[in-house]
């Protein structure tokens, strides 16, 4: 099974490294939205990596991850 996680951030700067960290750790392009108008990243993974994921996205300091 596959899940979304969305993250959302306070700068494009913050964006855009993230998606770059999450590309470094391997995650296909495919597998990564990213909505540069909210400050968001969606990204789906499945279930049993997803606490890998989420840590790579608060080390960015979301306001919000769900």
């Amino acid at each position: 099974m596959f899940k979304t996680i969305t993250a959302t951030y306070d700068n494009k700067t913050a964006l855009s490294n993230v998606f770059d960290d999450l590309i470094n750790d391997g995650l296909p392009r495919e597998k990564i939205y990213l909505d540069e108008d909210v400050l968001q990243v969606k990204v789906i993974v499945p279930i049993a990596t997803e606490s890998g994921i989420t840590e790579i996205l608060r080390r960015h300091g979301p306001s919000k991850v769900v």
